[in-house]
């Protein structure tokens, strides 16, 4: 344990121990420090440099049946002090709320905490001028064409510690790291139009985050690739949705599955779960134990412990994400409440490249422009844009386009998932492939 994560630790209980002596049954503090470094450089130019630590304690109490949050950022023992002591005499004029209570202490992490490699000390070696020859090395790639009218390249770092500690004797702690690339391009069309588009990549450890040249260049490429787009036909037919596309699609889909959902009635899976509601083809499984994941953790926010849990087994709804207080409400146990890392198993062998050449014809879709979806109902309608699909290829460029249905009905129409899921997310969607889908355009 680092020195950092044992002084949070060391001000977690202390903060505790405040709180009881004024009054409260029990209280969970938290506490984190962090470091955020950050530089952009626009067409050849630094734009912004960002260099920022900072440090948090939160507290969650328990009073005569009466529950608050609240948090600071003034550590210094006299301002902790007033802090828990106006934060325990607020709790005591709420309402009481039986459905608040702690965690079941069986659902906390026992023994050692999984190691996961979370953090690389690589990054936190990072020098200012080994961040600027990335910065021109992403520069250059994106200037890599007469078209390109303006480039930015960002490379952000940064890393924490983070620590919890309940008053029923559970305590853990660990640290993130991460850094990140990214690279947006515009280029020049006819008619003074100014298509743009972007690429990213962002790891835990240096080591696996991609070539700032490479980062830069896929946007170059994305950007040249929207030139002379028009706009798209009104049809039903075949929908193939490159991977970074079907990120945003599945948190659609899969947003409303939580038991705060289920309660406040604003989930289309209410009273669902067990029901085969999508094609065989979708199969989710929440694992927050993958080492040097985005989305990884040894225990979550309420300090449950890190489970592999299947959400969907081949179209079946198997559970809902749930926490301790919808979970009461709901009548739900507790299995964690938040989406770590969204993996797609048993997919097919194939990439986007290869489901195009088994569609024939359709439409691929690379990004979504806005729109919106129902929660309750799974109605949605989303502005896209992408490519025709001619004879197994990649066609001409199609912009302007709607796609609308029902999430329900659609992941019912699955009929291809990839291999080749996005690695720069938790939620790691691979190439899908969707039969029947009513686009709107020309």
């Amino acid at each position: 344990m680092s020195e950092s994560s044992q002084g949070l630790l060391d001000l977690s209980a202390d903060a505790i121990r405040r709180a009881q002596a004024a009054g409260a049954q029990h209280v969970v503090a938290s506490a984190f420090r962090s470091r955020d470094v950050g530089t952009s450089f626009r067409d050849g130019n630094v734009e912004t440099v960002k260099d920022a630590t900072s440090r948090g304690l939160s507290l969650r109490l328990y009073v005569d049946g009466r529950y608050s949050a609240h948090e600071t950022c003034d550590l210094r023992p006299g301002s902790i002090e007033a802090f828990v002591q106006e934060a325990v005499a607020l709790t005591r004029s709420l309402e009481p709320d039986p459905d608040r209570v702690m965690v079941d202490v069986a659902l906390h992490p026992s023994g050692a905490l999984p190691e996961l490699q979370l953090s690389d000390p690589a990054v936190d070696a990072l020098t200012r001028d080994q961040r600027m020859a990335w910065l021109k090395e992403m520069d250059a790639a994106a200037h890599g064409d007469p078209r390109v009218l303006s480039a930015t390249s960002d490379v952000s770092d940064g890393h924490e510690q983070y620590v919890y500690v309940a008053s029923t004797g559970f305590s853990g702690a660990y640290a993130t790291s991460l850094v990140s690339n990214v690279s947006v391009v515009t280029v020049k069309d006819a008619d003074d139009k100014k298509p743009e588009d972007y690429a990213w990549s962002a790891a835990r450890h240096v080591s696996a985050l991609e070539s700032g040249a490479l980062v830069a260049g896929e946007a170059l490429a994305r950007a040249l690739d929207r030139l002379g787009a028009v706009t798209g036909p009104t049809r039903k037919t075949t929908m193939v949705v490159e991977p970074r596309a079907a990120v945003s699609l599945v948190s659609r889909l899969i947003s409303p599955a939580s038991a705060r959902a289920v309660q406040q009635h604003t989930s289309m899976f209410a009273g669902r779960v067990g029901e085969r509601l999508f094609s065989e083809r979708l199969h989710l499984v929440d694992d927050p134990l993958r080492a040097r994941a985005l989305g990884s953790r040894p225990f979550d926010g309420e300090g449950l412990a890190s489970h592999v849990r299947t959400m969907v087994d081949r179209g079946a709804l198997q559970q809902l994400y749930v926490d301790t207080y919808y979970g009461r409400k709901a009548g739900l146990t507790p299995n964690g409440g938040s989406i770590s890392n969204l993996v797609f198993e048993g997919g097919q062998p194939l990439d986007t490249a290869g489901f195009l050449r088994e569609a024939g014809d359709g439409i691929l879709v690379t990004s979504w422009l806005g729109g919106n979806a129902d929660s309750t109902s799974g109605d949605f309608s989303m502005g896209c844009r992408g490519f025709l699909i001619e004879n197994g290829q990649r066609g001409p460029a199609v912009q302007e386009m709607n796609v609308t249905g029902n999430l329900l009905e659609l992941f019912g129409q699955l009929v291809g998932v990839g291999n080749d899921p996005f690695r720069y997310a938790s939620l790691q969607a691979p190439t899908l492939v969707f039969e029947n889908v009513s686009f709107s355009g020309a």
